[in-house]
């Protein structure tokens, strides 16, 4: 199955959160902090959002920084996705 956002949003997936410190250690799963960036899986045509023209600037294959509490979780097929307005993505990672 494949998600296909609509309009200005963006399906996200949040990546791994690291394992070890920068020393070397290993950390336990809980006290593993997750990060707020994500991979661009998927992203709507844009178009009229509101009366106003949205133009697509993000791309599938980037990397983003997103807020904490930002978008709607959803899984399928076992894997996590996050979808968000584009307005919602803070800064694209280069």
């Amino acid at each position: 199955m494949k998600l296909k956002p609509l309009a200005d949003r963006v399906v996200l997936k949040q990546r791994a959160a690291e394992e070890r410190t920068a020393s070397g250690l290993f950390l336990a799963s809980s006290a593993q902090e997750k990060p707020e960036i994500y991979d661009v899986i998927e992203v709507g045509p844009g178009g009229l959002v509101d009366g106003n023209q949205v133009e697509m600037i993000v791309k599938a294959g980037q990397q983003v920084l997103v807020g904490k509490y930002s978008g709607s979780k959803v899984k399928l097929d076992d894997v996590e996705y996050t979808i968000v307005r584009q307005s919602d993505i803070l800064a694209v990672i280069e």
